[in-house]
């Protein structure tokens, strides 16, 4: 009980149940993740897609809409002649994230339902779709270059990274991606999730849920820990140097982004699969120094750690934005990556959240003047 005699409160709502999902489960205690029952470490060789269709309708596609969702999904990652006036208007130097969060809601969305899956679930992976190609002709755009279309018979990441670069990306550069992107499509309540459920139990249409969500995305303490991650790293500039950087950072009680995780309390399952991918991967040798840069941090963080009897591990956004780097994404769109991604489990959450759907209205503790006091006080002025 707080001094008033009221029951505690945890103003961060850390531990505290505010609703169900069957969509994804993390269980924080013991490091294990699952999409709709598969641990995560079983899907990461699974096409993108494929496991995108898994966390949205709990159920492998069949071939025919394994097809109908490839096809679906290439067509609009095409940016019509309005989308791309829309995008011409923006602002080349402005963030990626504040183009997303502003440009969904302003996207013409299909009335027909194509896929056979509800109207909801097609205008969310129409908005998926489009946040790729959004990602892709804004980088395009900043840099005096051309839009480039997606390739029919292309896979969905492939067709992004020629979209990106104007070049076909390699093998092992789509694989990469793939795997990056299925380890973040999905969190269970996080922060941009559950922002999105509050938006849509005002039932605010799927685009309002998906840019407040985005917007929730964008913030250093969820989505732009990756960002500030590398550039930490590029800060400071050798794996030699890690050691005085992570001590000073520790001594003024600076936070090192990318390093621990509000749910786990072991080894983050996907920075499990994604260290050793990068390590083997990142070949290029500015990747490869930020890298070893990145793992000495962690090396440094472990050990100042233990000397204070605790443990804490880099988490899934600390070695991300080195496999992003070795894939030529500047850091500023490494968050609006992120969003590319998750925006999946966005939408399974609004289909979930739709079929019981509540006005989701907490209360707040009042810690301001007592009733009646202010007007007491301007009885005694007088």
């Amino acid at each position: 009980m707080s001094e008033n005699n009221s029951p505690l409160i945890s103003y961060d709502l850390a531990g505290v149940i505010v609703g169900e999902t069957a969509i994804s489960d993390v269980q924080g205690e013991v490091g294990l993740l699952n999409y709709r029952g598969f641990d995560i470490n079983s899907l990461i060789d699974v096409p993108f897609l494929e496991v995108a269709w898994l966390v949205l309708f709990d159920a492998w596609p069949n071939p025919e809409e394994k097809r109908a969702l490839e096809a679906f999904m290439c067509r609009h990652q095409q940016l019509d002649s309005a989308e791309q006036e829309l995008l011409g208007r923006v602002a080349r130097d402005l963030h990626p994230m504040l183009v997303l969060q502003g440009i969904v809601p302003l996207l013409g969305l299909p009335q027909e339902d194509t896929l056979g899956r509800g109207l909801d679930a097609e205008q969310g992976l129409f908005i998926a779709a489009k946040i790729s190609a959004l990602i892709a002709a804004h980088h395009r755009l900043g840099k005096g270059q051309p839009i480039v279309a997606p390739t029919a018979g292309a896979s969905y990441h492939a067709n992004f990274l020629h979209m990106f670069h104007g070049q076909a990306a390699t093998p092992d550069q789509v694989r990469m991606l793939d795997a990056a992107q299925v380890l973040q499509m999905e969190h269970s309540f996080n922060a941009g999730t559950f922002a999105g459920r509050v938006c849509a139990s005002t039932l605010a249409p799927i685009q309002s849920v998906i840019s407040a969500s985005i917007g929730t995305l964008f913030g250093k303490l969820h989505g732009g820990a990756d960002q500030a991650a590398l550039e930490m790293a590029m800060a400071i500039g050798e794996p030699e140097h890690a050691g005085a950087y992570v001590k000073e950072c520790l001594a003024n009680k600076v936070k090192i982004m990318g390093m621990g995780h509000r749910e786990y309390r072991t080894v983050d399952p996907r920075a499990k699969v994604l260290k050793p991918m990068a390590m083997a991967l990142c070949r290029e040798p500015e990747s490869r120094r930020l890298l070893d840069t990145l793992v000495a941090v962690e090396a440094a963080c472990q050990e100042e750690f233990a000397s204070r009897g605790k443990e804490i591990w880099a988490n899934v956004e600390f070695y991300k934005g080195a496999v992003f780097h070795s894939l030529g994404i500047p850091t500023h769109f490494f968050t609006a990556m992120f969003a590319m991604a998750r925006v999946f489990g966005y939408i399974a959450h609004f289909l979930e959240f739709r079929q019981d759907s509540r006005l989701i209205r907490p209360r707040a503790a009042y810690i301001g003047h007592p009733p009646g006091s202010r007007e007491k006080l301007a009885a005694q002025a007088i």
